[in-house]
């Protein structure tokens, strides 16, 4: 793809004379190990790990009477042991002040990650437009990271002061992994300072490698952090290394590795870097539609694919991960399972669906856009419609519920609480059906567009196209299949199994669409592009992302904190405040709503003081 941009005109470089020599140490050695340093590196990186886990090293004779405080069972709470601010309710500000935490560490931790992988294909490639898009990515995190501080040190405040008995419970509990993880936030924190601020003063020759090596450090430091406070939440879902009463019976490993840590690990790590990509696909979106040239314009344009890129790919395999995370819940507690997918907070895996359907069809509507850019898209166009007519069809089958909720007279005029036609519809083999199929339609979306500008030249170009089309058919057919024929005909342990398969049907669609197109684009002649081409309703679908985007994951929060119900610790410390049941759905949504807007307005926030470093005002005339 080509890009021609005047960076001048969108970013202010500062002098960068004389900073591709190399690094200087004493007794005259030159920097030259790039692979040592990068080595150093990964080094450090294990090392911070493995902080996670260091008390488990001290023996327990240590501390003996620490020991003796964390054996206590946990206490039953009483009106003494809670506070409330004023008439407010205290789970109200501790949930929103919480979520809002959650996205801002989420935003912040996903940034560096696809930043250093940015910043090393400039490096590889030698293009300096991805160096610098990877500085302003960092550049619109650096206020983000100053917001995630306060909150979370609001929220800490919050907890000790509403929850007095609890935090000090859970403070037993952790005992020493609590300092741990305030030396990685500073630890964190003074990476990612010399990290940013460094940027132009190793931007050159192997000091570029260091520089390197301080992102792997950085998102290192987050990664760990994010771990650990995963480990306190499933703790108070699945506790482990405890007994019955609470008492500690385990070391600190064995209290953090519990059933539900890493799939959760898992599903946050990949859905963090989605949400990430999305919230910098709005910046970028925000500043091509204020760009006052056509430079800027294709800067920004180039930028929002790159971030729409990001998000699409971390998303496509993140249901999966949801899928285990939901399973272990299941396999874990079959009561916390229930409650999840047929209790109370059934329904509102139907409103999940409405926000995971908007997410791929505003990504495919932009993706369709985009291809404007290209003249060699014209050779796809025709399958647009066929792919929106997929995506359409799978998202109405996803949002169909099992049962209505009706009056007598409407049930006995239905004939039952299922509707007879739409009925089977509402049922898992269908929607498994439906997100597989909106998936492998997405994919397509991408991989399309991955072509339009490209020329394929390899001799074996046909039989490589071929191979790709069987694998969709087949695929697509498997996953039908499966679900149809297991699905309806029979048990729950084939249902089940069988959605295992539909899951590796898609994964073998992404995984050899990526190889294929990656073998089949060597050599490709690269089509003219005109960056900056996209139309204003293309640009409008990198705002769509965000915001549901953040709403959805305001939703799976609140349904993965309560299903533990009226348990601060699942079966261990009952909560026994006045706010110890699950909240109605409009309650619920109430919240989750104010929690998003607030958040969206932050991010606006966010953007304004990031635009403020490029605005220069002009002299004012006497």
């Amino acid at each position: 793809m080509s890009l021609v941009i005047n960076k001048a005109e969108v970013l202010h470089r500062p002098d960068s004379r004389q900073q591709n020599r190399p690094m200087q140490f004493c007794s005259g050695y030159s920097l030259n190990g790039r692979y040592w340093i990068l080595l150093l590196g990964l080094v450090v990186l294990f090392f911070t790990g493995g902080l996670t886990w260091a008390s488990d090293a001290i023996p327990d004779a240590v501390d003996a009477a620490e020991q003796t405080i964390a054996a206590k069972p946990a206490p039953v709470l009483g009106p003494s042991d809670y506070r409330q601010i004023g008439s407010m309710s205290s789970r109200s500000f501790v949930w929103v002040i919480a979520q809002l935490h959650l996205f801002l560490a989420a935003f912040v931790l996903a940034v560096p990650l696809f930043v250093t992988v940015i910043e090393w294909i400039g490096v590889k490639t030698g293009d300096q437009r991805y160096d610098d898009m990877a500085h302003e990515f960092m550049k619109v995190s650096m206020t983000a990271y100053s917001l995630t501080a306060l909150f979370g040190g609001t929220l800490a405040l919050a907890l000790f002061l509403l929850y007095p008995t609890f935090m000090a419970y859970m403070m037993e509990v952790f005992g020493n992994q609590v300092m741990v993880y305030a030396l990685l936030f500073f630890l964190e924190s003074g990476v990612l300072y010399i990290y940013y601020y460094s940027w132009y003063a190793l931007r050159y020759g192997n000091r570029k490698y260091l520089h390197l090596s301080l992102g792997v450090l950085l998102n290192g430091v987050g990664t760990t952090l994010l771990f650990v406070a995963n480990s306190w939440a499933t703790f108070m879902m699945a506790p482990s290394g405890v007994d019955d009463g609470g008492a500690v019976t385990g070391n600190i490993w064995e209290i953090m590795r519990g059933p539900l840590w890493n799939p959760l690990n898992l599903h946050r790590f990949v859905a963090n870097i989605a949400f990430g990509g999305a919230v910098v696909g709005a910046y970028a979106g925000y500043q091509l539609l204020s760009a006052r040239t056509m430079a800027q314009r294709a800067h920004y344009d180039w930028m929002g694919y790159t971030s729409n890129f990001i998000a699409v790919l971390a998303f496509l395999p993140l249901p999966f991960a949801g899928y285990w995370l939901m399973a272990e819940i299941y396999a874990y507690s079959q009561q916390m399972g229930i409650t999840a997918m047929g209790g109370i907070l059934a329904w509102l895996f139907i409103v999940q669906a409405v926000l995971i359907g908007t997410i791929l069809l505003a990504a495919n509507y932009y993706l369709w856009n985009g291809m404007s850019r290209c003249e060699g898209s014209r050779r796809y166009t025709w399958l647009i419609k066929y792919i929106a007519i997929t995506l359409v069809g799978s998202f109405l089958i996803w949002v169909t519920p099992h049962t209505l909720i009706l009056s007598a007279k409407e049930i006995a005029a239905l004939g039952g609480a299922h509707h007879p036609i739409l009925g089977p519809f509402g049922i898992m083999p269908a929607k498994n059906i439906a997100v597989n199929l909106m998936l492998i339609g997405t994919f397509l979306s991408f991989q399309l567009y991955r072509r339009a500008d490209k020329e394929i030249t390899v001799p074996w170009a046909g039989f490589g196209n071929a191979l790709m089309v069987a694998i969709y058919i087949i695929a697509i057919a498997n996953v039908i299949f499966l679900g149809v024929y297991y699905g309806y005909f029979t048990n729950t342990v084939y249902k089940v199994g069988s959605s295992v398969a539909q899951v590796v049907s898609t994964l073998i669609v992404i995984i050899s669409g990526v190889t294929i197109d990656s073998l089949m684009f060597k050599g490709a002649r690269t089509l003219p592009t005109t960056w900056g081409k996209i139309s204003n309703r293309g640009v409008y679908a990198l705002f769509a992302l965000p915001i549901a985007f953040t709403w959805l994951m305001a939703l799976m929060g609140y349904v993965r904190s309560s299903v533990r119900t009226h348990w601060h610790v699942y079966t261990v410390m009952k909560d026994n405040s006045v706010d110890n049941f699950i909240p109605s759905i409009g309650h619920a949504a109430n919240m989750m709503t104010i929690a998003t807007i607030s958040f969206l307005l932050l991010v606006l926030f966010i953007f304004w003081v990031a635009s403020l470093g490029e605005t220069r005002q002009k002299k004012p005339i006497n």
